[in-house]
């Protein structure tokens, strides 16, 4: 069962949240996260990438970027910029994107959880960025930065979310890029117990997002549980932040790719070569969006095809082989264009679905890449079904968003 507990959160003052709040660590530069931060002492960035307060181009892995990290959290504290509450608390975070609105618990999960499989992941993690967050989270001795996990739906969960959204926010902003974040205080200890018994009955958590967090995470408070002789199990840093949505309330978007060259094909020998697993249907100039699971939509020379996965290239009843993904990477991607490390191949690049079809196509035209794929997206379904089997999801199959905005809670492991 889904061991998670309430904690004392240290967030910002709520004149300040907008100002301290920032987009998660991963999801950009240095050099754009020192733009998005210039003239704001107060940025989340500073402390998150802090090798902005360092000259352009200065290793963001050096010991005296983590070093400044703490300087930083320790200042923010000092300057009131970020305060703990005196009472352990729920929090429930909602985001809003082109008017749909999902609603998460702000919760303290269990290490354990993670280390023993009760917490579900569908993606492979690397070593190398495991350890960059371990780093930041041993010498902050917090996580800075939630991750992001899902669980199945819950009727007693949707009536506390539904009872605490009716109430007067903490948090209610509208963020740079658009999207809206709303965060509710819960404090009641009656509305505290219910939310600990309701994920108590809940078998299973799953990563939507935020592997390496996770992992760095739960590594840290394994860590700092066999450190310790005295260890007894109720330390704080037996557990770590996460915002929890229920499933039916997320909504994965498409993670499309682009290819350089076509293997040395022409277009249409390219297309005669696809027709072998594929119907091909040419749909002109204007965009085409695939329709259903193995549907594709692929950009070429100016124009867009349909292309319908034919019976007997995928298969249903294998959580791995169902995927869209699976049939675009073995029988184009490998197959056609001789593309077989999705991670490390210089000839392909992905493109999140939020930067919509269009940026497929200005991709091809520009001439920088000859063919441009779209995919159907995965399902929340689908995911939990593969982190059920045990399976790892292909490189670049899921896409969430909105991202969680980092600052609007953190938890300290002491």
């Amino acid at each position: 069962m889904a061991k998670v507990k309430p904690f004392k959160g240290v967030r910002p003052p709520r004149h300040l949240v907008e100002e301290v709040a920032s987009r998660p660590y991963d999801v950009l530069n240095s050099e754009e996260a020192r733009r998005e931060a210039e003239g704001n002492d107060k940025s989340l960035y500073h402390i998150i990438k802090p090798e902005i307060d360092f000259p352009a181009g200065f290793d963001e892995h050096d010991p005296a970027v983590y070093d400044k990290a703490v300087e930083n959290f320790k200042r923010f504290q000092e300057e009131g910029w970020l305060l703990q509450d005196d009472e352990e608390n729920y929090y429930l975070y909602a985001q809003t994107m082109d008017g749909r609105t999902q609603y998460g618990f702000v919760v303290a999960a269990w290490v354990p959880d993670y280390m023993e499989g009760r917490i579900k992941k569908h993606e492979l993690t690397r070593r190398d960025k495991e350890e960059d967050r371990m780093k930041h989270v041993r010498c902050n001795n917090a996580n800075i930065e939630p991750v992001f996990f899902a669980f199945p739906d819950n009727e007693e969960l949707e009536r506390i979310i539904r009872e605490v959204s009716s109430s007067e926010p903490e948090y209610d902003f509208i963020a740079p890029d658009g999207f809206g974040h709303t965060l509710w205080v819960i404090k009641d200890p009656a509305l505290i117990a219910r939310v600990t018994e309701e994920f108590d009955k809940i078998p299973h958590l799953y990563i939507a997002d935020g592997h390496h967090r996770s992992a760095a995470a739960a590594l840290v408070g394994a860590e700092k549980a066999k450190g310790n002789s005295n260890h007894r199990g109720d330390e704080e840093y037996n557990y770590f932040m996460a915002v929890a949505f229920p499933a039916s309330h997320l909504h994965i978007i498409d993670y499309n790719r682009v290819v350089r060259d076509l293997n040395g094909m022409i277009p249409q020998e390219f297309l005669d070569k696809l027709k072998e697993n594929f119907v091909v249907e040419e749909k002109g100039e204007d965009i085409y969006t695939p329709a259903s699971l193995h549907n594709f939509s692929l950009y070429m020379d100016g124009k867009w095809y349909s292309l319908t996965a034919k019976e007997g290239t995928y298969d249903d009843s294998d959580p791995i082989g169902v995927l869209d993904v699976t049939v675009s990477s073995d029988l184009i991607l490998r197959d056609l264009l001789g593309i077989h490390d999705l991670r490390g191949d210089k000839r392909i690049d992905f493109v999140g679905g939020i930067r919509g079809l269009g940026e497929l196509k200005r991709r091809v035209d520009s001439g920088e890449m000859a063919m441009a794929l779209a995919l159907y997206p995965v399902t929340m379904d689908q995911l939990m079904a593969i982190a059920d089997s045990g399976n790892i999801m292909p490189p670049k199959t899921t896409w969430f968003e909105p991202k969680l905005r980092s600052g609007l809670v953190i938890h300290k492991l002491d």
